[in-house]
């Protein structure tokens, strides 16, 4: 939304206590590449840095390596490196593969161990000059390497005594981007694609350059460009040279092409007559297409394939086994050393609800694990990290551990479809951490999820991390400024899950705001407490995230999970809550796991609380381990969620001045945003359960809002009140619309009774997105402030996705005030207001 008018404000600002220099504006489309200036005292540490820079081969990711230490140094040291073929007379940079460094300077020794990818960085004397080496095993390695140096650099770490190596924990280290042809991103929340445009390939790809860039800084060497959901025409002969343009911009940084295929290609895109996998035409098929696609793109990756899942063509239609779709295209891929992502997101959506012994989380490890061992070498079985679908917490997914004889890799989604879709701050690397430190104990060994996907317990050649990313146009990326800080944390993770969250939070706050530990620490923060808040509000002790699973997966819609095939179901009823996963009683689910985990989560003793509710179905009355009812829970949970996402607001404010306005401006506007849309959230869930169980919060908040006056209440003119659906998506369950002609506005008033003061006026309204529906507010007859509802919320309808907090601080207050709002209608979207909040202004 945008402001019109100013209204007054009661704070106090101390303009002696800004910095006098003034920030450089930026906008977030360098990401944490931004390469900003150190200062004096940081900037004299690297003066004994050579200037000059060697490159020992020929190749583009080498000339990218090259021209990216010479754009690093320049931005951050003001430096100049002058650039060489061979070994100069003065000290230098030197870059190159082992072969090449091995061949020039004989007498240097790189680790015996540095594998595939791997670096090493060391201060050397070469040829009796003190000189900095960039080595690896191929040319990629080199760039890491490259970027690793530029990194140390950006956060200021001392060089003096650099010897260091570093190897990548697995081989693959991909992201997915769910695009389609037309522009459209499926679950992206930034903007239309950066690959595809009106069904072909952008002209420009600039952007997509600029992303492999920002991809291959962090170790990533993969990238699936297209949506799971494919449409087979990707593969029609005149997109071929399209991707290969794609490829082009991409090989200079190291990152491999892939697509996703639809398994009906064979015949939707053929024009056979059949695409069942054992069928010698379809793997003829199949063959000609990839070595198409190889003629075209020699470095090509391989496919994603999504089958039998939510409506997609499968080899169920010929009683086939996902191992039989996998394997005819796999070998067709094996002498171009290309592999298959098989997605084990397979599962019914029609599952009958009534039947209490039905569980969509079996369904991955029950399509899967009796086929372990019948996959070709080259297929990778691409595992989603939770038995459902990224919802803010599940437990890890059972069929991580149940494949030995197959490779493959755990998929984590950095785009935030179901932890508030880059409006609301979720970083998810704690999360993350959990998940890939969780020992499954396969075989009864030690076995962290990490150690399984990497291949490292049942010595797989392959596997390792794929992520859902959904980059867009948006100049920073990903929409909110701080959701990049997930792409860092899982790239990092991909390279070496040992790493804390915390210094991963530390290393991005840093490169992408600077070195000033206060800001650091505050952003850092803010970040690694931000996850199990947006948890507190929406869906906690494991009952998923409690969103509208039948539409925009964003705000509250708590019943939608329920009587429906789709399987996300919490079975909360009037009694109780919780879904009953046991052997014992339950579904059976508990058994896929082994049997020290299966042991835990099967007894209601020893079930951690925070995945309670997923595991067993408990009375409302159940007391947790924190002395606390589950009810209680619920209502405190909400309640102290909402209080710490406010808390954000006023963290952020701390480090105005220490970065630049526009970012700045642009993350509190979120934060405010989040703040208002947690009590959404905390409100539609604590009066449903209270309503459902008949049980009071014990601190007298649920169904009770003393400062509230519920618009419908108001002296109306033109405006109708309207029953919302769910009902608890709004105050008291309704709000109003203006039903007067578009050109008119409409009013709703209502007298102050409050005491005289300064005092806070929180409006709550509803933002569609089918218009641009304006708004004013006047004490009296003063104008306090008028506002357009211009954000684009996932829908055209008012309720949880659309409830829109605009907050007025410092408003001087008299009993007998009267105060009025006027909205004005636009196009479809009808100026509707939940209630009105009045709160005395704090100090």
């Amino acid at each position: 939304m945008k402001p019109i008018a100013v209204y007054t404000l009661f704070t106090v600002f101390l303009a002696g206590c800004l910095p006098s220099a003034q920030l450089r504006a930026e906008t977030g489309a360098e990401g944490w590449l931004r390469y900003a200036r150190l200062d004096a005292k940081a900037s004299r540490q690297y003066d004994p840095l050579p200037t000059a820079v060697v490159t020992l081969g020929d190749s583009p990711i080498l000339n990218s390596s090259r021209e990216e230490l010479v754009r690093g140094m320049r931005g951050m040291l003001g430096r100049a490196l002058n650039t060489e073929e061979r070994l100069p007379q003065g000290p230098a940079i030197i870059l190159g593969n082992i072969s090449a460094i091995q061949k020039a300077i004989p007498e240097l020794h790189p680790p015996a161990d540095l594998g595939a990818d791997g670096f090493w960085l060391k201060n050397a004397r070469v040829h009796g000059l003190n000189c900095l080496v960039i080595t690896a095993t191929n040319d990629r390695g080199v760039l890491y390497g490259v970027f690793s140096l530029l990194s140390k650099i950006a956060r200021a770490e001392s060089l003096a005594k650099l010897n260091e190596s570093q190897q990548p924990y697995a081989p693959i280290r991909w992201v997915d981007q769910w695009d389609n042809l037309d522009g459209r991103i499926e679950r992206g929340y930034a903007g239309r694609s950066i690959f595809f445009e009106d069904g072909s390939v952008r002209a420009d790809l600039s952007r997509a350059a600029a992303y492999a860039r920002i991809l291959a800084s962090v170790g990533i060497n993969g990238c699936t460009i297209n949506n799971v959901n494919a449409d087979p025409h990707l593969l029609d002969d005149d997109h071929l040279q399209q991707l290969a343009r794609v490829a082009n911009v991409f090989r200079p940084w190291g990152v491999q092409l892939s697509i996703s295929v639809d398994l009906g290609s064979p015949k939707t895109v053929g024009g056979l007559g059949t695409f069942d996998p054992l069928d010698l035409q379809v793997a003829a098929w199949w063959r000609k297409k990839s070595d198409e696609i190889y003629a075209a793109i020699p470095d090509f990756g391989g496919f994603v394939v999504k089958a039998d899942s939510e409506g997609r063509l499968g080899p169920s239609v010929y009683n086939r086994t996902p191992s039989d779709a996998a394997n005819v295209i796999a070998r067709t891929l094996k002498p171009h050393h290309g592999v298959v992502f098989y997605r084990a997101f397979v599962y019914n959506h029609h599952l009958d609800w009534r039947d209490p012994k039905n569980d969509r989380a079996k369904a991955a490890y029950d399509n899967f694990h009796p086929l372990d061992g019948k996959f070709e070498d080259n297929v990778i079985i691409q595992i989603k990290h939770g038995p459902i679908d990224f919802q803010a917490r599940e437990p890890v997914s059972p069929l991580l551990s149940g494949l030995e004889k197959t490779s493959e890799a755990v998929e984590l989604q950095v785009t935030q479809e179901y932890t508030g879709q880059q409006r609301h701050l979720c970083f998810l690397v704690p999360k993350w951490k959990e998940v890939l430190d969780f020992d499954l104990h396969a075989n009864g060994a030690n076995s962290p999820v990490k150690d399984l996907v990497a291949g490292k317990t049942f010595h797989r050649p392959l596997g390792g991390f794929v992520a859902v990313v959904n980059v867009g146009l948006d100049e920073n990326w990903l929409g909110h400024p701080l959701a990049m800080a997930n792409l860092y944390g899982y790239a990092r993770l991909a390279w070496n899950p040992n790493l804390a969250a915390r210094q991963i939070a530390n290393e991005w706050t840093a490169l992408t705001f600077g070195n000033d530990p206060s800001v650091v620490q505050t952003i850092s923060s803010v970040l690694l407490s931000s996850w199990n808040t947006y948890e507190s509000y929406t869906g906690p002790l494991g009952m998923q995230t409690l969103t509208d699973i039948l539409g925009s997966h964003y705000g509250p819609g708590i019943e939608s999970s329920e009587e429906n095939g789709w399987g996300q179901w919490h079975r909360a009823d009037q009694k109780g809550v919780g879904m009953d996963r046991t052997v014992a009683t339950g579904t059976g689910y508990v058994s896929q796991y082994s049997p020290p985990i299966a042991s835990i989560y099967e007894s209601l003793e020893t079930t951690p609380d925070e995945l309670l509710l997923f595991f067993h179905h408990v009375p409302y009355i159940h007391v947790l381990r924190s002395g606390k009812t589950v009810i209680q829970h619920i209502y405190d949970s909400h309640y102290e969620g909402a209080q710490r996402a406010a808390g954000y607001v006023k963290q952020w404010r701390s480090v105005k001045g220490h970065i630049d306005d526009q970012r700045y401006d642009a993350v509190l506007a979120h934060l405010e945003y989040q703040s208002g849309h947690a009590i959404v959230w905390r409100d539609a869930i604590c009066e449903y359960f209270f309503h459902l169980s008949g049980i009071p919060d014990t601190k007298g908040r649920a169904g009770h809002h003393p400062h509230r006056i519920e618009a419908e209440s108001m002296q109306l003119t033109g405006y109708t009140p309207v029953a919302v659906t769910p009902w608890e998506n709004a105050s008291g369950g309704k709000a109003i619309e203006c039903t007067s002609p578009r050109t008119q506005s409409c009013s709703a008033k209502f007298e102050f009774n409050g005491t005289a003061g300064r005092h806070q006026i929180d409006v709550q309204y509803f933002d569609t997105n089918n218009g641009e529906a304006k708004y004013r507010l006047y004490v009296g007859n003063k104008l306090v402030v008028e506002w357009i509802a211009d954000d684009h919320l996932p829908t055209t309808k008012i309720g949880g996705d659309s409830s829109t907090r605009r907050r007025i601080p410092g408003i001087m207050l008299h009993p007998h005030d009267e105060i009025r709002i006027e909205g004005f209608p636009d196009h479809d979207e009808r100026a509707a207001v939940d209630y009105l909040e009045i709160n005395p202004q704090l100090p």
